[in-house]
């Protein structure tokens, strides 16, 4: 293990454009890098010879390693498979079995990227790991805060919100202060042009073709159709497995009640699939797992998010409960649930 130093850093690697001018930032600041990528599955089985992709694939961690001999500073390339699906491909497995719909990017950041990844910091002498996250850190009160990004397009602070202040003392998000059209002129201006045009992917890691109901299938997961049951209670119609549905899906059912119908809750005992109308998704409270966490202020409303790509709406904390002021649509079990309170992230859950 080697000797510790303020101005060693790991920096996490994924081939793409954000680490990369994430990179290139601090090496202008004058910190010390030694980069790393992980392994984190296999996305081509024996029987498949199509093309890997995705952050994680064979191509992705080389553009990586080629970065770092270019920038001058050594990498390594960590096999984090056998963790990865402990926990994270696991257990998006076993909640899309019980009819949740997971999050895996939130369980991938707490016990990956600041699970492990801090342990390899520990071994290379690195104080600090740093990311292409855009995420700004804060410091209130002698304590350690998530503060949403610049760019709130881009903002990613929802899939840190697992976080603890433990992690946040040791990590350093370069771009928090950026927006994309600036990361990609900051390619540029180092004379990656290549690298500036790079496009990024939206799907799951280890799901590139975005088909996760044919990876629940080759993960072993057999479902038999079910029943599709109105909100009354009525049976009209058959699905086709209950993990092949999400709340507020509409497209892919397969069956016409002559309106716009959407999935509104899923019953994996009893292998039921209800089905409704656009409001019947709209819900003011929302239960979450008792191992929520929260710092806030808890006698000021907080602006929470159900979704990645939803607005956060004011709500307050009761118990376990978020209470919004204003009804909310299609909240699914097995999401997170993060709080906001003057844009630093405050709290987060998982939806019950």
């Amino acid at each position: 293990m080697e000797q510790m130093t303020d101005k060693r850093v790991l920096m996490a690697m994924s081939g793409g454009i954000d680490s990369s001018v994430a990179a290139m930032l601090l090496l202008e600041q004058g910190y010390e890098l030694v980069g790393v990528t992980f392994r984190t599955f296999d996305s081509i089985k024996p029987s498949c010879l199509a093309k890997e992709k995705g952050c994680c694939s064979v191509e992705s961690i080389m553009e990586a390693k080629h970065l770092a001999e270019k920038l001058g500073f050594e990498h390594h390339i960590v096999d984090f498979r056998d963790i990865f699906r402990q926990n994270v491909i696991r257990n998006f497995v076993d909640e899309y079995s019980v009819g949740r719909t997971p999050n895996p990017c939130v369980l991938c950041n707490s016990h990956i990227k600041w699970g492990v990844l801090l342990e390899e910091a520990d071994k290379y002498g690195c104080q600090y790991i740093a990311t292409g996250h855009y995420a700004q850190i804060e410091q209130k009160n002698g304590h350690y805060y998530l503060r949403k990004a610049v760019d709130t397009h881009k903002d990613q602070t929802y899939f840190l919100w697992m976080l603890t202040e433990d992690n946040l003392r040791r990590t350093l998000f370069p771009l928090g202060s950026m927006t994309k059209t600036e990361v990609r002129q900051s390619a540029l201006e180092h004379g990656y042009e290549q690298l500036s045009r790079k496009s990024e992917s939206q799907e799951i890691c280890f799901i590139p073709d975005n088909d996760y109901r044919s990876f629940l299938q080759s993960e072993g997961v057999r479902l038999s159709e079910g029943d599709y049951v109105d909100a009354e209670g009525k049976i009209v119609g058959r699905h086709s497995g209950y993990a092949n549905y999400t709340i507020g899906q509409r497209k892919g059912l397969g069956i016409a009640l002559g309106y716009p119908a959407f999935v509104t809750g899923i019953d994996a005992v009893h292998n039921r699939v209800y089905i409704g109308k656009h409001d019947d998704l709209y819900r003011r409270e929302v239960p979450l797992r008792a191992d929520f966490v929260f710092r806030g202020d808890a006698t000021r409303p907080v602006m929470a998010q159900i979704r990645y790509r939803s607005h956060a709406c004011e709500a307050r904390i009761e118990g376990n409960i978020v209470v919004f002021e204003q009804p909310v649509w299609a909240v699914a079990p097995g999401q997170s649930v993060v709080m906001y309170q003057d844009n630093c992230l405050v709290g987060g859950g998982i939806i019950r």
